[in-house]
């Protein structure tokens, strides 16, 4: 009997810790830098690349807090619709939605964290890159605004 309970122990305590390490930010992702090209000039920023299905659903979870110039950019190869939600994550942020030619479609500003309402591109996208909420407006990028990373065909 006391075997059963410290092997029922074992595997709670085993499975608990498995959900602790669910609950960690991601990390060993590549980093690569990006220029956004506004109408005030280029804006630089050094970017995590979310480039598998498992680095891209896992995207800015559990992060409480990202350098004014990071972001994560979820490249999904090919020009489709994309729909992003922030569950478990911990931090405002904008979300930037970029053509395969590297021209901004549309920005979502200021997600709300935990919030699991859908925010979608207006259209199809290759990618979204993820910085801090506030982070466009204060840097004035916007729609129409061009991209520069390898993934476009344009190293900054």
């Amino acid at each position: 009997m006391l075997r059963r309970c410290f092997l029922a122990l074992t595997l709670v305590l085993t499975l608990l810790g498995g959900q602790a390490a669910l609950a960690q930010p991601q990390t060993g992702l590549p980093v690569s830098d990006l220029v956004i090209n506004t109408a005030g000039g280029p804006k630089k920023f050094r970017i995590e690349l979310a480039n598998t299905d498992a680095s891209r659903s896992r995207g800015m979870m559990f992060r409480s807090q990202m350098a004014p110039d990071a972001g994560m950019l979820f490249d999904f190869f090919t020009e489709q619709p994309a729909s992003f939600w922030m569950r478990n994550t911990l931090i405002p942020l904008d979300m930037i939605f970029i053509k395969a030619d590297g021209t901004i479609l549309n920005i979502h500003q200021r997600a709300i964290p935990h919030d699991e309402t859908s925010i979608n591109s207006a259209g199809p996208v290759r990618a979204v890159l993820e910085v801090n909420g506030g982070t466009a407006a204060r840097l004035g990028i916007k729609a129409g605004d061009r991209v520069d990373h390898a993934i476009f065909g344009k190293k900054p």
